[in-house]
Order: C-alpha cells, then sequence, then structure tokens
C-alpha cells in the first residue's frame, strides 16, 4: 500500500483525497489545512486524519470541535508520497520540506515547471515519471489539450495547433474572482502560457495559444485548429479516433448539450460527486475537416480533470505499476469510461418525448 499525504485540501486536494481513497493500493495518511473552516469539517467528516499547516492554529480547530492529528511536518515525515495541491506558488516553497524528510512529492500546474524534475501527463508521459523525486501534474487547460494533442500526433502528425481558450473566471467557491460582468484577454499578449506549459510535454510541439476570461464558474472551453500532417479520410475517422481515448467523450448532437452548463447537470445526473468531469468533452458535431485543418470544440471541468492524473502520477513515482495498468485501474475505480458520462446522454434521451 502506499501512503499519501494530501498539503493543501482545497478544490484539488480534497478531490484528490476522495480518489487516493477510492484506490485499493493506497492509504491516505491524511490531509493539512491551513485555516478550521467547513472544508476542514468536511475532511473530519470523510474521516481523514487532519493535519495543521501552522502548529499556532491548532486551538483555533478544537475550537470549532475538530480534532487534530498533528503538524504538517507529521504528515509528510509519515508519507511514501506527498501530493501538493496547496495554492500557487506555495508549493515550490514547500519543496524543501519534503526534501528534508527524502519524501518524494506531486506537485500541481500552478507551480512553474522548474519546481520538479518533469511535467506529468499520464496518457503523454508516464514513463518519464518513474525515476523522479518530485513531478509536476500539468495544469487543468493543459491536461486537456495534452490529451486531445496526443492521439491527433500519433494517428496523423501534427504541423500546427492553435487554440483559444475561454477560460472560467473561478471555481464556485472563489467569490473574489472576476470579471464580474466582461470577457478579458488574458493575457493581450500572445501565446498565452498554456503553450509553452504543453511544450514541456511535446517539447517539438508548434502551437500558440489566446486566452480569455469570462464571467462563468461552469467549465473552460477550446476553440482548436490542428493543421495535420496526414489528415484522414474523413471526419468520422477522428471522431472515432476521439472516442476511443481513456478521458475524452464525444458528445453526440442527439444529446442537446449546448454549452458547460448543461453537461455540469447531466454529470449531476449521472451521480457524479461534486458534479465532476474528468474526461474532455468534445462537441462531435464541431469536430470538421477542411482539408489539412482540423478544427474542434472541448470542454474541460477545472475542478476535477487532473485528479486522475494525480493518482496515476503517483503510481508513476512510486515504480509499481505501468502507464496502462495504472490508468485502467484509475478509471475503474472513479467510474471514468464505466456506464457514466460516457452512456448518460442515451439513457437520459430515452426518458423524453418526441417534443421534449
Amino acid at each position: 500500500m502506499l501512503r499519501v499525504g494530501i498539503n493543501g485540501y482545497g478544490t484539488i486536494g480534497k478531490r484528490v483525497a476522495d480518489a487516493v481513497s477510492a484506490q485499493p493500493d493506497m492509504e491516505l495518511c491524511g490531509v493539512a489545512k491551513v485555516s478550521p473552516d467547513y472544508v476542514a469539517i468536511g475532511a473530519v467528516e470523510a474521516g481523514y486524519p487532519l493535519y495543521v499547516v501552522d502548529e499556532t492554529r491548532i486551538e483555533e480547530f478544537r475550537e470549532i470541535g475538530v480534532d487534530v492529528a498533528g503538524t504538517v511536518d507529521e504528515l509528510v515525515a509519515e508519507s511514501d508520497v506527498v501530493v501538493d495541491a496547496t495554492p500557487s506558488g506555495i508549493g515550490a516553497e514547500n519543496r524543501s520540506l519534503y526534501e528534508r524528510h527524502d519524501t518524494p512529492a506531486i506537485f500541481q500546474g500552478g507551480e512553474d515547471a522548474t519546481v520538479a524534475e518533469v511535467s506529468f501527463n499520464a496518457r503523454v508521459n508516464y514513463d518519464e515519471a518513474e525515476d523522479a523525486d518530485y513531478v509536476r501534474v500539468v495544469s487543468c487547460n493543459t491536461t486537456g489539450l495534452s490529451r486531445l494533442v496526443a492521439p491527433l500526433e500519433e494517428a496523423y502528425g501534427i504541423e500546427k495547433v492553435r487554440a483559444t481558450l475561454v477560460r472560467r473566471g473561478g471555481d464556485p467557491n472563489q467569490t473574489g474572482r472576476g470579471p464580474i460582468n466582461d470577457a478579458v484577454p488574458d493575457p493581450v499578449s500572445i501565446p498565452s502560457h498554456h503553450g509553452p506549459d504543453v511544450q514541456t510535454l511535446f517539447p517539438k510541439l508548434d502551437i500558440d495559444t489566446i486566452g480569455l476570461k469570462v464571467p462563468t464558474t461552469m467549465m473552460h472551453v477550446h476553440a482548436i485548429n490542428v493543421t495535420l500532417e496526414n489528415p484522414p479520410a474523413s471526419e468520422d475517422d477522428v471522431r472515432d479516433l476521439l472516442a476511443a481515448q481513456e478521458r475524452t467523450i464525444m458528445v453526440p448532437e442527439y444529446a442537446r448539450i449546448d454549452g458547460a452548463g448543461t453537461l455540469k447537470d447531466m454529470a449531476a445526473d449521472a451521480g457524479r460527486p461534486r458534479g465532476d468531469i474528468w474526461e474532455n468533452c468534445i462537441w462531435e458535431e464541431s469536430v470538421t475537416l477542411q482539408g489539412p485543418d482540423l478544427y474542434c470544440m472541448q470542454a474541460i471541468h477545472q475542478e476535477s480533470d487532473v485528479v486522475p492524473e494525480n493518482v496515476d502520477a503517483l503510481r508513476a513515482i512510486s515504480g509499481h505499476l505501468s502507464g496502462p495498468e495504472s490508468r485502467s485501474l484509475t478509471n475503474e475505480t472513479l467510474g471514468i469510461g464505466f456506464g457514466g458520462l460516457r452512456d448518460r446522454p442515451v439513457k437520459r434521451l430515452d426518458t423524453q418525448t418526441a417534443d421534449d
């Protein structure tokens, strides 16, 4: 059993904690938090040992009835691997803590790539993380782009990728984020940071990215143009290729899913925890082939798509399962592609009348 500690129990950390707890070959040692709040209470109610980042605040936790198992220093010492899910920039500061205990660590995409030896995506470069002590799971957008690029590169070769990322202004609990009523180029300069981040996985890939932020908390939406070296005979070939991938879902026209909000509604109806969507959601009818140029649009759930990647990174860094074995086990335990969203549109439409 791989003993895993989670340092940071927010949007990503709490989801990774749940995912680790679902793995038959992992044990969750505990989670670490800074502040006593409803999330801390939720961790205790879930049965997770709770550790504090700042021991001077232990009494604050006790005042709200939360028992503390120890400090983050103790959690790191007890863990075989730590998943650092702290806010951007804090992970880099924490690396010295992990080094002091000689504990391997996994960082998130908000950190600079230099924080780790390897930037990681389970579909792209699982094997590169097997000898590493410090691995960085790339960001939600980079994860989504990489899942799309990998099969296209393998099947057809890629001359150029151009992607416009329409990004949510904040997660549902980030009340201080924005914009409130605007569409903001972020950044105005080109490329956005996403293209260079994808190149940490595909060093030779020619990719340009443009980023905007809009007033929604739902999901990111990518509008993508890929110039293929050896384009297929038809758009259906591309659809079949993408549908066959483990962590992509083709959204059919008959499902009547017209946006990210509808996708989230479907995820809730499908019983997904927190309405999470771990897979890329590619609108089938958006897949268009014009000569060598492929166009498509996909939605990426920023709160959850990196969760299975963190689980696979844990196995990669510990070296006890191969990439295909780990992805298969992660997919099975989380319900990715096993009767979840992949089948849900058909089930939903079966209950509707022709006039709905």
